[in-house]
């Protein structure tokens, strides 16, 4: 497949409600798919909920029995991979008949990972990857990955594989998904800052690949009543203001970032145009000096117990 249509969805995570969440992702996904998307990017933590503001009741040394309480309530909402939420996940892609990504908050045992997952048309699920390094108050409700999940699908529209959020800021991680031949870089994100899309044009004119970051709007009307995030109560108010892009491999906007609504951003992305890129740059290739530098991954998973 020479052209492959890519978009990049940007909305919000009806908050504590799981059920909403999976109605709106199967409306955002079909939706995507009828105006003729192959392959779909949700952001980050969309299934799960991002509920930006919130404390969980940490001060330096102490932990609120109120905070607790709402760590509760968020778990509820995560799902297990595999498991029932994650298969009806595959439910929802095998009637769009696109390739997905999307961002969940996943639970394995009394833990929480900011996950993302790679479905197939068929509905399987080809990867997962967790993230490495939570951000600040992130690492008070997430934990942290491991190498095991440096997710790099191959796939008959390309190789698939990306960075959530910040851990686009690792070069390290960056360069280990160039070594897997990444060649659509998918960045689920609720950074909506306006530095974000240099971030993204960079990272395509360093891998030489096609890269489509989504990034959350969410606003405060998107939670329950009692939810009090830091920013105000006013239903309006803006928490993720947007932002998501999608960039070709020699750093061309081909979708320019969006703020202050949700929309559903597509672009045609030739592929013929990686490899025309690689042609004086290749940093896992002709570009590259391996005996001056050298990466070396542990893609080992690890456990604490055997």
């Amino acid at each position: 497949m020479d052209t492959v249509v890519g978009a990049v969805v940007q909305a919000g995570t009806p908050l504590f409600d799981k059920k909403k969440t999976f109605e709106k992702l199967a409306d955002l996904v079909g939706d995507a798919a009828r105006r003729g998307a192959k392959l779909v990017v949700l952001p980050e933590a969309f299934v799960g909920g991002y509920p930006k503001g919130l404390d969980f009741g940490v001060h330096l040394g102490s932990r609120s029995a109120e905070g607790r309480d709402m760590f509760k309530r968020y778990a509820e909402q995560a799902i297990t991979v595999p498991g029932p939420d994650a298969d009806a996940i595959g439910k929802i892609v095998a009637a769009s008949g696109v390739f997905l990504v999307v961002g969940v908050v996943e639970r394995d045992g009394g833990t929480l990972y900011c996950s993302s997952l790679y479905y197939a048309p068929s509905g399987a699920l080809i990867g997962k990857h967790r993230k490495l390094m939570p951000t600040a108050l992130e690492r008070v409700v997430w934990g942290f990955g491991d190498g095991s999940t440096l997710a790099a699908p191959k796939t008959d529209i390309g190789t698939l594989g990306g960075a959530i959020c910040w851990e686009n800021y690792m070069p390290q991680l960056r360069l280990a998904m160039y070594g897997k031949g990444v060649e659509f870089y998918c960045a689920p994100t609720v950074d909506d800052r306006a530095v974000w899309l240099p971030t993204m044009q960079t990272i395509a004119l360093e891998g030489r690949c096609f890269v489509l970051s989504a990034c959350q709007y969410l606003v405060r009307a998107d939670g329950p009543a009692d939810y009090h995030p830091v920013q105000g109560d006013a239903p309006d108010t803006v928490l993720i203001a947007g932002g998501s892009c999608i960039i070709s491999p020699m750093g061309e906007v081909l979708a320019a970032p969006v703020f202050g609504r949700e929309i559903i951003q597509l672009a045609e992305m030739d592929r013929g145009e990686i490899i025309r890129g690689k042609y004086d740059l290749d940093v896992v290739g002709h570009y590259a000096r391996p005996d001056v530098f050298h990466l070396s991954v542990n893609e080992k998973p690890l456990k604490v117990v055997d």
